[in-house]
Order: structure tokens, then C-alpha cells, then sequence
């Protein structure tokens, strides 16, 4: 499928255009600037588009108000069935954020349940208790999302909860002519609930992609051909920053191996999950990382890994940004994107990755494994790409035989003689093909 193939742009678009961090009711059209950055995607080789929350909220987007409105902040509808139909016209495919699980307390069926509490039609659209009271004194409890009161939990399991929901869906495929979804907390979302979205998408595109976010437990619990066709990869993502700062690639190679090796244990050999490096949630890599020297290092392995690249808008130049300092550190406005010899060096990862099945599709063979070094295959219809990657600050002679004299250096796209033995270079990664 085309999503198998894609290089995703994660875009925070509430940050991304500097909208105000609570929503006054003012419509500005902030959704629009983002048309004057396609050329920059391009570049990039970005071919595919996550938008995170761009529905009406009272905050950071999660906190839906309304599933069918573009958030004022950001603009119209009419403003970003603009903008999607630009970067379809670019050849640049669109994900957006369903929020599902849970709305904000603004959301006219929960406003209705405060005004009429026992009497309101949509009671049972959440999960409430009249008999108790809630920290903002609604008088009634009900139960939010892991704690957070401002978020509603809704029940999907309502008929009428789901048909407002699939109609806005329907509303989002027509109007904005979207490609695909990825689930909020999908870890803890509905089942039956995903079972049958993925049914109602699948009839009207067969095409569509439905990622979950999963930050633990075991993927397949959604990702198969009920529910959602992939899952973010967290635990890699955690795998990569993680053996770079304590030089223990053995973590990540473990990891990799764990879930996408040959033997019949590994978990999701044959499905790609959504690989990623930093996202609005967690600290950005090039602020995660300790040795600035291994930021090439963790986006060639981000590409190179079974999986479908995610890169996170600004990363690609190396904005830093810590959770530590709140998530407004993570979201910053842009006003011009830069492109650095790191963006010169993901935009070669990125044409690499979508010309090459063999990254899309192939399996995994760990070949050498050290504290500092990493060297693997991929193999998919008789074609072989070997990734090497030295994370020392010295010369390494790789001490085995990769049965491999000759091939294209992918990232310099020149044919090369390998000797034995073969030498990698201090913080290098190479991209060999055979």
C-alpha cells in the first residue's frame, strides 16, 4: 500500500502557525501559511502529511469542541480544504488526528448534560454518576481520561456516539479529501469501536491507513486486519536515543530483532509499524541526545529500520526542545523552515527510502552487534542493503565478512569496492546496497 512507502511530516498546526494557547472565539487564517511551505517538504522528500489536532477546541486540540469545525485559531474550513487540496496537487497524501476517546468539556453534548444533568439526552454519551460531583462542582462525576478532567471520556459503545463520530468522518473524507488517521491513545481506545471505523473507512477508500498510538503493550492487540493497519513504534523510538547516549547498541538492535526478525517469536515481522525519533509529546532528539555528532546516526537508522519514517517538523534542522520545560517548548511557531546540511542529509534518507522496496518491505538480519557498532541487513526479492553504523569516536575495522565486494553506496549514490577488512569511520552510518 502507498503508506508502506511513505516519508511522514508530523505538523503540530495549533504551534506550527503560533495560534494563542487558549482559543478566544477569533477566526484568524494561520492554517493558510502553511501552503508557503510545500516547496520545503518537497525538498525534504516528504510525501505524506500528519496534521495533529485542526478541529475546534478550548486548548491544545485534544479537548475537541467540535468534530466538524476547523479550529478558529487556525482558520476555516474552507481555509484547509484549500490547503489539503494544494498538497494533493503536490502529490503529498494527509493524516489527521482522531481524537476519539475523549472531548473537552466545551463539547455541546456535554454542555447539554451540564445545563440538564439527568434530563439531558446525551447522558449517556460519557460515563457519569449523579450521584457524585466533579472537581469543577458540575454535580455529577464522570470519568476523564487517566485523571485529566478537562478531557471527557466518551462511550463509544453508544450507537449514537459512533454515528456522530462516522458522520464527521465522512464529512472529513469528502470535504478534505484526507488519506488516513491516527488514533489518540489507541492503546486504551474502544475496540469494537475501532472495528467498525475501520470497516466504515475501508468501505468508502480501501486505500485508507489507520495508525493507533501505542505507547506500550503488545501492538497487534490493535494492529491487525480488524482494526488498525500500523502503530507508532515506541519502544524504538525510546531503543534509538537511548543506545546512542548510554553506546549500548545492543538495545536497539535487541528491539529490532524482538519485534522484526526471522525467527517465528518475533512479533511483527511483516507489519510496518510508524517510526519515529521525537514527536509533540516528548523531548526533541537533537535535545535528547547527548553527543550532537550522533543525530545523523539516529535519523539513518529512523530510515533505515522496518518501519515508516515519521519526522516531526523542525527536527529536520535540529530545533531543540525539552518536555522538561513544557509542551510549548516542543510546539514552536515556524515562520520560515530551514534547510541545513541535515535537512540536505534526511532529504537524501528520504529519497532513499522511497525508491528502495527493500527498506519498505525487506526483513531484518542482525549481523554485528557491539556497544558502539551496529551493522544489519535488509532483504527483500533478491536484493540486499547493508547498514553500518559506527557510533565511536575512533576508526572500527569490522571484523566479519559481509560476503560483499562490490555495491552502491546509496547515500552517494557511486558504486564502491568493499576490502576486508571493511572500515567504519568515526560517527558514520553507511547505506550499502547490493
Amino acid at each position: 500500500m502507498w503508506y508502506d512507502q511513505s516519508v511522514i511530516y508530523q505538523i503540530y498546526p495549533l504551534g506550527y502557525v503560533g495560534a494563542p494557547s487558549v482559543n478566544d472565539g477569533t477566526t484568524e487564517h494561520r492554517i493558510l501559511t502553511i501552503k508557503e511551505h510545500i516547496p520545503h517538504f518537497k525538498k525534504l522528500g516528504i510525501n505524506t502529511i500528519y496534521f495533529c489536532p485542526v478541529f475546534d477546541s478550548s486548548t491544545h486540540g485534544y479537548d475537541t469542541a467540535d468534530y466538524s469545525k476547523i479550529d478558529c485559531r487556525l482558520g476555516t474550513n474552507e481555509d484547509f480544504q484549500s490547503l489539503c487540496n494544494e498538497l494533493h496537487k503536490n502529490n503529498i497524501r494527509i493524516i489527521l488526528d482522531g481524537v476519539f476517546n475523549h472531548v473537552g468539556r466545551d463539547f455541546f453534548a456535554f454542555k447539554d448534560v451540564q445545563q440538564n444533568k439527568y434530563n439531558s439526552a446525551y447522558k449517556d454519551w460519557f460515563f457519569i454518576n449523579f450521584d457524585g460531583n466533579s472537581q469543577y462542582n458540575d454535580g455529577f462525576y464522570y470519568e476523564g481520561w487517566e485523571g485529566h478532567y478537562e478531557l471527557v471520556k466518551l462511550n463509544l459503545d453508544h450507537p449514537d456516539v459512533k454515528n456522530y463520530l462516522f458522520n464527521c468522518i465522512r464529512q472529513w473524507i469528502s470535504e478534505f479529501k484526507i488519506d488516513g488517521l491516527r488514533l489518540d491513545v489507541a492503546y486504551m481506545l474502544n475496540k469494537n469501536f475501532m472495528r467498525e471505523l475501520r470497516q466504515l473507512t475501508q468501505s468508502i477508500n480501501p486505500e485508507f491507513f489507520l495508525v493507533g498510538e501505542m505507547i506500550h503493550g503488545d501492538y497487534n492487540s490493535i494492529v491487525n486486519n480488524e482494526m488498525c493497519h500500523s502503530a507508532t513504534n515506541y519502544e524504538c523510538y525510546k531503543g534509538i536515543y537511548s543506545s546512542l547516549n548510554e553506546m549500548n547498541m545492543f538495545e536497539i538492535s535487541y528491539s529490532l530483532n524482538r519485534q522484526f526478525g526471522s525467527e517465528n517469536w518475533c512479533l511483527y515481522t511483516g507489519k510496518n509499524m510508524v517510526s519515529f525519533i521525537d514527536n509533540h509529546d516528548v523531548t526533541r532528539i537533537a535535545s535528547a541526545l547527548t553527543t550532537p555528532q550522533h543525530l545523523n546516526l539516529a535519523f539513518g537508522l529512523l530510515f533505515t529500520m522496518p518501519g515508516i519514517p515519521c519526522v516531526y517538523y523542525g527536527s529536520e534542522w535540529g530545533i531543540e526542545g525539552s518536555k522538561d520545560k513544557g509542551d510549548s517548548d516542543l510546539r514552536p511557531a515556524i515562520t520560515k523552515p530551514v534547510f541545513n546540511d541535515l535537512s540536505q542529509f534526511i532529504a537524501k534518507l528520504s529519497s532513499i527510502r522511497t525508491s528502495n522496496t527493500t527498506l519498505a518491505y525487506g526483513n531484518l538480519t542482525n549481523l554485528h552487534v557491539t556497544n558502539h557498532q551496529y551493522v544489519f541487513e535488509r532483504a527483500h526479492e533478491g536484493k540486499r542493503i547493508i547498514v553500518m553504523l559506527n557510533a565511536s569516536d575512533s576508526n572500527y575495522n569490522l571484523p566479519i565478512d559481509l560476503n560483499l565486494s562490490t555495491g552502491t553506496d546509496l547515500l552517494t549514490g557511486k558504486g564502491i569496492t568493499l576490502s576486508s577488512p571493511i572500515t567504519l569511520p568515526p560517527y558514520s552510518i553507511q547505506i550499502i546496497e547490493s
